[in-house]
């Protein structure tokens, strides 16, 4: 069974393991990497800052008892009519059973619910199945440019959805 639950920054050892598992297992797949949060980077003032952004919504799927994947939803920055999903990862062995259907769909009601037309994220542009999946729920491209990637000349596609 599958199910979502919200976090606080009580919860941060459980986004600390997913977070964690996320940025070792697809690390393609974020601007941040696995050093950047381990070692010095690894403590519980910051895992719990990250779950306290003001205005998120904090998400994990849940299967058969065991946290398998995450998102966020936050206030996009430069646009107060939009939100921005973000740090999205489904564990490999949850993959094709409905989690990340199930996060999109919960942040996209969620920004909806907070007053929002447009829901936006950014993705690598070789991360197919995330993309595919961010197309099967109307996610389609903009002309904003995306952080420059680590080769420092490709950049993140930024694709968005209408909320309305």
């Amino acid at each position: 069974m599958l199910e979502l639950r919200i976090l606080s920054s009580d919860d941060w050892p459980v986004f600390r393991e997913l977070r964690l598992a996320a940025l070792a297992e697809a690390p393609y797949a974020f601007g941040s990497t696995l050093a950047d949060w381990q070692g010095p980077g690894d403590h519980e003032d910051r895992w719990r800052s990250r779950l306290e952004i003001p205005g998120a919504l904090d998400l994990v799927a849940v299967l058969d008892g065991t946290p398998v994947a995450m998102a966020s939803g936050v206030p996009a920055d430069e646009d107060p009519t939009a939100a921005e999903l973000i740090s999205m990862w489904v564990a490999p062995q949850a993959r094709g059973r409905g989690a990340g259907d199930l996060l999109i769909t919960e942040i996209a009601t969620w920004a909806a619910a907070q007053g929002c037309t447009t829901l936006k994220l950014a993705v690598t542009p070789h991360n197919d199945a995330a993309i595919a999946l961010y197309r099967r729920h109307a996610f389609a491209d903009t002309d904003e440019l995306g952080d420059l990637l680590d080769d420092g000349t490709g950049r993140e596609l930024v694709l968005a959805k209408p909320l309305v």
